[in-house]
């Protein structure tokens, strides 16, 4: 172990539960506190040794408000010495939640911190301010209004995550049977990825509720193909769309000092970090440019890396991703991706990391790449590297 490491000492998440179902009437602190209290058993640490919990939420509202980050490590019954931020980087909150973590320890300024999100969409609803203020659902644009600068640089199109998934099924000429292909793909892989139980070991039970709830076995392209698009004329429809979820997920990053100190066995070492941006009327693009700038930056190609998890937020922007980078499909998302597991928001950063260290683990991998687009045109990327 080299000086000046993050490692990856443990990852856990929750089963996702769909929009209404096994979670939907869980607090979000005690969503969140479950993942907590599982990460700190499991890694068999002693919690007053942690310096920081940095966790991903968004639309803070409600139940979510008041810093969920300490308000779910105090309803885990763990120390009131531990404090606790919340980080809103849209989608990408819990990433930038473990981006924050490994910078703290990669600065040497700590030695052991946990990163994390948690969401509960049946609770809070995506785009609650915005609907709130009257904005029609799925737009985000309430943020916005009022914002001179904004509009003089922006004009009057709209801030929306269906729109800029529009577009960009648009610029790279992606059909809606093309999407459809890619969704039940997604599906099929989670099936089996949950009937050969490659998730168990990752998934820390809700009291009787063990298994994502998302994934449709009886799912077809022609049942796909009868749904309205979300958009008058669009190509877009909810079966090539993320679904919404509730759940949560917990990683504990340390120094070699704290390995040292706790007796902790590292899994894998954060390998590089990334952030990028890009238009954000577009908006779900950015994972193109930060990829290619986190591969640089590594040293790296896409042939290096053996795994890649790529959010699915819609099958328009895997689709147009892979096309840029060129990447191989065999390598990505290959337990499913949330349009069937799910997309519970500012947990799916870390959900999504927890899975592919698991996954890497399983398969012998070395190298995995995860990334995510996100509100305002931004991605991180993060690469990890399996010890």
């Amino acid at each position: 172990m080299s000086h000046g490491e993050a490692y990856i000492v443990q990852a856990v998440r929750s089963p996702v539960g769909k929009r209404g179902g096994a979670l939907a009437g869980v607090h979000p602190a005690d969503l969140g506190a479950h993942v907590l209290r599982a990460l700190v058993e499991r890694a068999e640490v002693d919690p007053e040794a942690v310096e920081d919990v940095v966790f991903g939420c968004l639309d803070t509202v409600g139940p979510q408000a008041g810093d969920i980050a300490r308000t779910a490590w105090l309803a885990a019954g763990l120390p009131e010495s531990v404090p606790g931020v919340t980080v809103d980087r849209q989608c990408g909150s819990s990433q930038q939640a473990v981006h924050f973590a490994a910078q703290a320890v990669l600065s040497g300024t700590a030695d052991l911190v946990v990163a994390g999100g948690v969401q509960n969409m049946s609770q809070v609803p995506i785009a609650y301010a915005s609907r709130q203020a009257g904005a029609p659902l799925g737009l985000t644009e309430g943020p916005f209004q009022g914002s001179e600068g904004w509009r003089a640089r922006y004009g009057d199109a709209p801030v929306d995550q269906f729109h800029g998934a529009e577009l960009i099924a648009e610029q790279w000429g992606i059909s809606r049977a093309e999407m459809e292909r890619w969704a039940l793909r997604s599906h099929q892989r989670a099936v089996r990825a949950i009937d050969e139980g490659r998730f168990e070991r990752e998934i820390a039970p809700y009291q009787d509720h063990a298994v994502d709830e998302g994934p449709r076995r009886g799912t077809s392209l022609e049942k796909m193909a009868a749904l309205d698009p979300l958009v008058a004329g669009g190509r877009l429809t909810a079966a090539v769309s993320s679904q919404i979820s509730d759940a949560s997920a917990a990683v504990l990053l340390a120094s070699e000092e704290a390995v040292r100190t706790h007796h902790l066995v590292p899994r894998a070492r954060v390998h590089q970090l990334a952030v990028r941006g890009e238009d954000p009327i577009r908006m779900l693009t950015a994972p193109i440019p930060a990829t290619a700038h986190a591969l640089k930056r590594a040293g790296m190609t896409l042939e290096d890396i053996d795994l890649v998890e790529i959010n699915e937020a819609f099958a328009s922007v895997v689709l147009a991703w892979l096309r840029e980078t060129g990447c191989d499909p065999e390598k990505v998302n290959v337990n499913g991706g949330a349009i069937a597991l799910g997309h519970p928001l500012g947990a799916t950063g870390a959900k999504l990391l927890t899975t592919l260290l698991h996954e890497l683990e399983r398969t012998g991998g070395r190298y995995g790449l995860q990334t995510m687009c996100e509100g305002g045109g931004q991605a991180n990327v993060t690469i990890v590297e399996r010890l």
